[in-house]
Order: structure tokens, then sequence, then C-alpha cells
């Protein structure tokens, strides 16, 4: 396998292999080009976001400035909007559903970092995919841990760090992110 496969796998790969440094780049080079678009350039931002995730769905619209580690591991559905300064460390795959909404400085995190000090500082890495449903809703300043699945009609409050999976038709809130309100579904 390449170093590139086994980061997509979710198994461990050497984060500064030549490919990956290229592809990286290629992203942030397209992310700056993205977040340097005038406000009225919605056709211009879409076609780069195009180019950039691996699906962008119909509808969406994303406030710059934004940031992500590849891209192309980034799946988003239609009618899609997300605020300004977003993160995404899209190691592994970022699915987001139908109908979502990501308040200011939402991140989601897919990349791991072993315990071991001798990988860590050997540049090991590792990543656990994120799935997200339809017609969610992530406040400001959400975190999104890797590994982690929320279910359809999540709601989660401003600052909430999400560690675990989280049922459909819930409330979450706090950090760790718990769920203080069931909705109906």
């Amino acid at each position: 396998m390449t170093e590139k496969e086994k980061m997509i796998a979710g198994r461990e790969y050497y984060a500064r292999d030549p490919q990956l440094i290229r592809e990286r780049a290629a992203a942030c080079a397209l992310t700056r080009e993205f977040n340097n678009t005038v406000e009225t350039d919605l056709e211009g931002r879409r076609a780069i976001l195009q180019k950039l995730f691996g699906k962008a769905g119909e509808g969406i619209y994303v406030e710059p400035p934004f940031r992500c580690d590849y891209g192309y591991n980034i799946h988003v559905g239609a009618c899609f909007y997300m605020n300004y300064d977003c993160v995404f460390l899209d190691v592994c795959g970022i699915e987001i559903g139908n109908n979502c909404f990501f308040g200011p400085g939402t991140h989601i995190y897919t990349a791991t970092h072993p315990l071991d000090v001798a990988k860590r500082n050997a540049f090991i890495c590792g990543g656990k995919p994120v799935k997200i449903g339809n017609n969610v809703w992530l406040g400001g300043r959400v975190t999104v841990n890797p590994g982690v699945t929320i279910g359809d009609n999540v709601v989660a409050a401003s600052g909430a760090v999400i560690i675990k999976d989280v049922p459909p038709n819930v409330v979450v809130a706090g950090n760790p992110a718990k769920i203080i309100k069931e909705l109906n579904g």
C-alpha cells in the first residue's frame, strides 16, 4: 500500500511522504485561492470547492476563510452552509449529509497521532473517518473528534466537543458533549 492508501484507510502512515506533501500543498493552494475570492464571486467559489472537495452537492455555501488538509476526503451533500473560520483535518473521509449548517469556527478532525513518542517524532500518523447525517446543525466552535458518527437531526450547542457517536434526534452540549435534550424526529 502507498502511504496515501494507508492514510485514507485509517492505518498508520508516514505524514512526510512526498506524495502527501504535494497533495497538502495543492489543497493549500486551492484554499488560498478560495479564501481570496471576492464576496460576489459565488460561481468562482463553487468551482474551487468542486475541485477541492471529493463531493460538493448542490446549493453549498462556504464562508471564507476555510482550511483543510487534502480536500478530496471531504464529501458534502446538498444545501450545506459553513460559516467563517472552519477547519477540516481530512486525512480520512469526512461525510456530511444534506441540509447541514455549521457555525463559525467548526472544526472536524479525522487525524490521530500515536501515544508512542518515537512514532510521533517519526511523523507516523493515523486517522478515523467522521460521518455526519442529514439536517445537522453544529453551533459555533464545535469540535468533532476522529471516528465520530453524528446521526440525523442533531443539534450541537456552541463549544461542544464531540468525542463519541451521537444518536439521531438529540441536542448535545459541553466538553465532552453529552445529550441534553431529545428532539421529535
